[in-house]
């Protein structure tokens, strides 16, 4: 039996309500208005959803979950904050609400294979090269 078509759009709907949800904390995160990271729960209270539904509507649309979309947000903006400011690690992993320095590492190296003061050399290093 196919899936309604209301059902589907609704779908989109809490995809694209979460999305925009999401840019506008990482907004507040990376210029500092806010000090928490959020959760799913909180997205999905935000949405006026359980978490579940809502973790399962983001992975049936995306094929990820929303702390896999999180994570991967953190890296990405921790990079371009790695190569566009002189901000040390650990005042870009405060921005992510990461209290110890060491623990940002640990998970950007998780992330990516190497350490954020790594790659900010490797990124200088390859751009003087060119």
């Amino acid at each position: 039996m196919p899936i309604p078509q209301k059902i589907l759009s609704r779908k989109d709907e809490i995809t694209a309500d979460f999305f925009e949800l999401l840019d506008q904390h990482f907004d507040d995160l990376i210029n500092a208005r806010t000090d928490q990271m959020f959760h799913s729960r909180d997205f999905a209270e935000r949405l006026f959803i359980h978490p579940t539904h809502l973790s399962n509507t983001i992975k049936l649309t995306i094929g990820k979950s929303p702390c896999d979309l999180m994570e991967e947000r953190i890296v990405e903006e921790a990079k371009k904050m790695l190569l566009t400011t002189n901000m040390s690690v650990a005042e870009i992993g405060n921005r992510f609400t990461y209290s110890e320095s060491t623990n940002f590492v640990k998970f950007f190296k998780s992330m990516t294979g190497t350490t954020p003061l790594r790659y900010r050399k490797q990124r200088e290093t390859a751009l003087v090269l060119t």
